[in-house]
């Protein structure tokens, strides 16, 4: 498939949102208000994120499915830790967390729809007996 301007746009929003989360992971966990003094193995969270990259980069969809549910993991830390964490800075890089996987999950949601739709040559959220397509 060739990409078009709307897969190509979504594409570099995931991009963007999973890096950005990979970094907030690295920076939180090692420098910013680490669990312990000098970082912690939390670290390790940013892993799987940075695994991703190049696949999600390369715009493969079955990254972009398995990532749609993925994803849905860091919202529940970011939210579990902006309220419960001690520290205020670790609360706000929670809800900071929440937030930006909230936006890369949309952007996930926006990509497998556009890449249906061009796919299926259909319109994105077009589809038969005026139904929203599923994605």
């Amino acid at each position: 498939m060739q990409p078009n301007a709307a897969t190509d746009r979504t594409r570099r929003l995931v991009v963007a949102g999973v890096a950005g989360l990979a970094a907030l992971a690295i920076l939180w966990e090692m420098w910013l208000a680490p669990q312990r003094p000098g970082g912690s193995l939390l670290v390790l969270k940013a892993l799987p994120l940075l695994a991703a990259l190049p696949a999600l980069a390369r715009g493969r969809v079955r990254t972009f499915q398995w990532w749609s549910m993925a994803i849905l993991l860091y919202l529940c830390e970011g939210v579990v830790r902006g309220m419960s964490d001690a520290s205020a800075t670790s609360r706000t890089l929670g809800w900071i967390e929440a937030a930006l996987a909230s936006a890369t999950y949309a952007a996930i949601l926006m990509h497998v729809r556009a890449v249906r739709a061009a796919v299926t040559g259909d319109a994105p959220g077009a589809a038969a007996g005026g139904r929203a397509a599923d994605v």
